[in-house]
């Protein structure tokens, strides 16, 4: 049987994703370590407004999983034309909707960050206030920067968003140092060159993707060569990241309800899941920040920190939204099912052999921070506790969903996410924390609960089989 995809094609796309996640979290603890020269309440402000922030762009994050999975599947299909139509409606609607949320944020700031965190000290507030501000003029970029580089992904081509991830990287921490170390400037010296860095990657990836698609060659099947016009998947042996998708003439390009619905179909469930699931984390936040300064800051380095350790079953889920939705356009269920069963065993082995070496190291990787050794104490067992359960658990969680996503499935993850984070992580973290009396480490046991009830029931799902016949295109 020639399948879709070879060893070679996935490792192929999981690779450079591994590399831009890695740039991502790196420059995450860059941007920590830095601001941290400013003071713990400097610290604590942006980590306040990076969880409103990861919040809003779940919601564009959403839109553009929703892109990438009907563009996928119009691959798939071999419908290149279409997946071209639908990248276009994908990138007006983020762009839109990103200014007008932007627009609702700046009138709505005070009384936002009042009303979530308006026990915090005064000298954090002012800290929020400032970066909140930048961060809301640099949405818009930020939204179509991560449509774009889902519709690479769409095609099969990780490397682009890879590239750019480095020029982000450089742009930024270079900034950063600038503003802060040269000019001597507050929280701001971080936001200021995340806008330029977010920006600058959102343009160069909006040139390639008006280059317009020609004839590629996609797969060579065994025994044939198969070459098929503007990029409609064949089953072969090798495939090529080669440019199928075009936005040449956007900006002529009127709404189109059909496809937007289609977008929506995947983007509105995964949209209420993300957001619902970042809402609940923003709830969980404002517990930690009732223990203090510290639990705020030993909360912030933790999560960032915490991400090298899911990076591997990350990165593979979001290779699988490519490679099972292209399954499913070819009405190749059963070759979905085969890429779901090998790409969550690697995802399994690799989280086993990163996960070992960061916890034994996890004691020296807080300690960086420079916080107070109580701080580096809490920050240091919730790192544990996040590796531990996370090994185990993870990956059923969070690499798994992707797979149902990518097949049209994407209410059902919605309703079990929903379910599972308000009554369970949200629920248990008031519990371990106050009633256990465990402070702010119980929102991190919490979030274990949380993994283990999604992640059995979306088990159950990819067992059943349901999920294989949502037609989509």
């Amino acid at each position: 049987m020639n399948h879709l995809f070879s060893k070679k094609d996935i490792w192929a796309l999981v690779w450079p994703l591994m590399i831009e996640q890695l740039l991502a979290i790196t420059l995450g603890i860059a941007d920590i370590i830095m601001v941290a020269t400013l003071g713990e309440s400097a610290v604590s402000g942006v980590s306040l407004v990076d969880s409103i922030f990861i919040f809003i762009n779940q919601l564009f994050a959403a839109l553009a999983t929703g892109g990438a999975v009907v563009c996928s599947q119009y691959i798939g299909k071999g419908s290149p034309d279409m997946a071209s139509k639908t990248a276009k409606q994908l990138l007006g609607t983020v762009f839109v909707s990103a200014v007008a949320v932007a627009v609702i944020g700046f009138v709505s700031m005070n009384g936002l960050l009042g009303a979530l965190f308006g026990n915090i000290e005064p000298a954090v507030m002012e800290n929020a206030r400032t970066y909140f501000f930048w961060m809301l003029i640099g949405l818009p970029s930020v939204a179509v920067y991560n449509a774009c580089a889902a519709l690479f992904r769409a095609q099969r081509n990780s490397r682009i968003s890879m590239f750019t991830g480095f020029v982000i990287n450089v742009l930024n921490i270079g900034g950063n140092a600038i503003m802060l170390y040269g000019l001597h400037s507050g929280v701001e010296g971080v936001a200021i060159p995340t806008f330029i860095a977010r920006t600058t990657a959102a343009m160069i990836l909006l040139v390639l993707l008006y280059k317009p698609a020609g004839a590629v060659r996609v797969g060579v099947s065994r025994g044939s060569e198969n070459s098929v016009a503007a990029g409609s998947v064949s089953s072969g042996s090798s495939s090529r990241a080669l440019q199928i998708i075009s936005i040449k003439g956007i900006l002529r390009t009127k709404p189109d309800a059909y496809l937007i619905k289609k977008i929506l179909q995947i983007g509105v469930p995964n949209g209420l899941e993300n957001s619902m699931f970042q809402l609940g984390k923003i709830l969980v936040i404002t517990l930690v920040a009732t223990f203090g300064t510290g639990a705020i800051a030993a909360n912030a380095a933790s999560n960032t920190i915490s991400a090298f350790e899911v990076l591997p079953a990350s990165s593979i889920g979001l290779a699988m939204l490519t490679v099972i939705g292209q399954c499913m356009g070819a009405k190749r269920p059963d070759e979905a099912v085969y890429y779901t069963k090998r790409m969550m065993a690697a995802a399994y082995i690799s989280m086993a052999a990163l996960n070992v070496p960061l916890l034994l190291s996890a004691r020296w990787l807080i300690g960086i921070y420079g916080m107070s050794p109580e701080t580096t104490e809490l920050g240091w067992r919730m790192l544990m506790c996040h590796g531990l359960t996370g090994i185990i658990f993870w990956p059923a969680s969070f690499t798994l969903p992707n797979a149902l996503r990518a097949a049209n499935d994407a209410r059902y993850t919605m309703i079990v996410s929903l379910i599972s984070m308000w009554t369970v992580r949200v629920g248990l973290s008031y519990v371990y924390a106050n009633t256990f009396g465990l402070g702010a480490f119980g929102v991190w046991v919490a979030m274990s609960t949380d993994w283990v009830f999604r992640g059995l029931f979306f088990v159950i799902r990819f067992k059943s089989g349901k999920w294989k016949n949502r037609q989509l295109v």
